[in-house]
């Protein structure tokens, strides 16, 4: 017989004492964790309660048959592997047991080799299947990360206001309390979220964001805390949530003010005991990870009006830091604008290769709506649009205007419903723009239902 490294977790259904002993110590002695029955009824109930790997069940078994509980198995755990024993073999009855989704089929009498043999070959496939999972789960959440690598960058200011900034992350980074960011959308919160894990003594281990603004209630607690396969409709496999995926570093949890009140219940717990359960699972698993959460919105106004838990704000608050928006800092914009084009050079070949000081001047009077992200998309239009050298103010787009300026432009002798319309057109780019093309977090900032920007994303054809 092989022994394995790691061991499964095995149920063996027998109701003769002997075969069902001699069983226990045979798998017991190649690693594994036994627990046995006499009846198919508990081992269910078992199963209920509890995670297993594997059961090997008997055919003849007094009440439920081997066959039945192994369809009954299957149901309640969905990823369990099968294995029927039985002293009346044939063809029909290992079709049936196949057919209810058995893994292998063994007649009695059999050797202590034999059985050595299949729970090896069953053991080395389960772990196959889990690491090949892991490892998907891991290369889905680095090729997001990878996409999202152009908008990272690093933070850029000298102003006062970010000068203390950089004290705070530089102190915060070292300690393992909860942080909290605020700040408007667009101002680098999730910047902010990776210098503190970079320079933490995590920094080696993964950095996990989730963007609870963006995930629909019924996917956000899937994306969190993983599922069991089975767990509902379309849950074809077991999937590791991203805390599982941030154990040992750091998970990220920007729009944190999103979340629902069922799912900040369970972040609560998340925050007290670092541990929670799969959905669909009754298995209780624990981590040790940071939290870092962010939100353009004032909790503490969330937690007056009842949107949002009082203890949970207190567990995340224990560090806060507030980022100034870019109109309180306009003394950082040239360097900005100047590190934004800098970076666009090293991606694409263009032909700008600087900004003239009138440019900067202006970019320094307008007031940033859309704060730091504003601005790197206005360079990149200004600088994929240029057909010279040096970036001047005609090749900016129009920025010092007020709000009757921005209705009146341009519309000559439109009527009110055109103007209205050219309008809303602007606003859902905008917000397209910001929600990265994610359309329920656009909607979100538009402050209307997803199904409704869906219909005027169709109406002016900008789907």
């Amino acid at each position: 017989m092989t022994r394995q490294t790691a061991g499964l977790h095995i149920i063996v259904v027998e109701d003769n004492q002997t075969m069902r002993e001699g069983l226990q110590q045979v798998l017991t002695h190649l690693g594994h964790t036994v627990s046995s029955f006499e009846k198919a009824e508990p081992a269910l109930a078992f199963l209920q309660r509890e995670t297993a790997d594997l059961a090997i069940a008997d055919y003849k078994l007094p009440g439920m048959n081997g066959i039945d509980f192994i369809g009954k198995a299957r149901a309640v755990r969905p990823g369990i592997e099968l294995v029927l024993i039985t002293a009346f073999g044939s063809i029909e009855l290992a079709v049936q047991a196949m057919q209810q989704g058995a893994a292998d089929f063994i007649t009695k009498p059999f050797s202590v080799d034999e059985i050595g043999v299949k729970i090896d070959r069953i053991a080395e496939a389960i772990r196959s299947r889990r690491v090949m999972q892991q490892l998907q789960d891991e290369n889905r959440y680095l090729r997001e990360e990878v996409a999202q690598e152009f908008n990272q960058g690093e933070i850029i200011g000298t102003s006062a206001q970010m000068q203390e900034i950089y004290k705070i992350i530089a102190r915060a980074a070292r300690s393992e309390a909860s942080v909290i960011i605020y700040g408007e959308s667009g101002t680098g919160k999730e910047l902010v979220a990776r210098a503190l894990h970079k320079n933490s003594p995590r920094h080696h281990m993964p950095f996990i964001k989730v963007n609870c603004g963006a995930l629909a209630e019924g996917i956000i607690e899937s994306e969190l805390f993983g599922h069991e396969k089975g767990a509902f409709t379309g849950a074809l496999h077991r999937k590791r949530g991203r805390f599982e995926l941030a154990d040992h570093g750091t998970i990220f949890l920007d729009e944190i003010g999103e979340i629902t009140p069922a799912i900040q219940i369970k972040l609560l717990r998340v925050l007290q005991e670092q541990e929670f359960e799969r959905v669909g699972g009754e298995e209780t698993l624990r981590v040790d990870v940071r939290i870092i959460a962010a939100t353009n919105r004032d909790l503490q106004k969330e937690v007056e009006a009842g949107r949002f838990r009082e203890d949970l704000y207190y567990r995340l608050h224990i560090l806060p830091i507030t980022l100034p928006p870019l109109r309180e800092r306009l003394g950082d914009v040239p360097e900005l604008a100047r590190f934004f084009l800098e970076k666009l050079k090293r991606k694409h070949a263009l032909i700008a290769r600087e900004i003239d000081a009138h440019a900067l001047a202006v970019l320094q009077e307008y007031h940033w709506p859309g704060n730091v992200r504003e601005l790197e998309n206005i360079i990149e239009r200004a600088a994929v649009l240029c057909d010279h050298e040096v970036i001047g103010v005609d090749d900016l787009p129009p920025l010092s205007r007020d709000a009757d300026a921005f209705l009146l432009q341009d519309h000559g002798d439109s009527d009110l419903t055109s103007i209205l319309e050219k309008v809303e057109r602007s606003l859902i780019r905008q917000a397209m723009r910001q929600a990265h093309g994610v359309k329920a977090e656009a909607a979100r900032r538009l402050g209307i239902k997803t199904t409704t920007l869906l219909y005027k994303l169709s109406k002016y054809g900008l789907d």
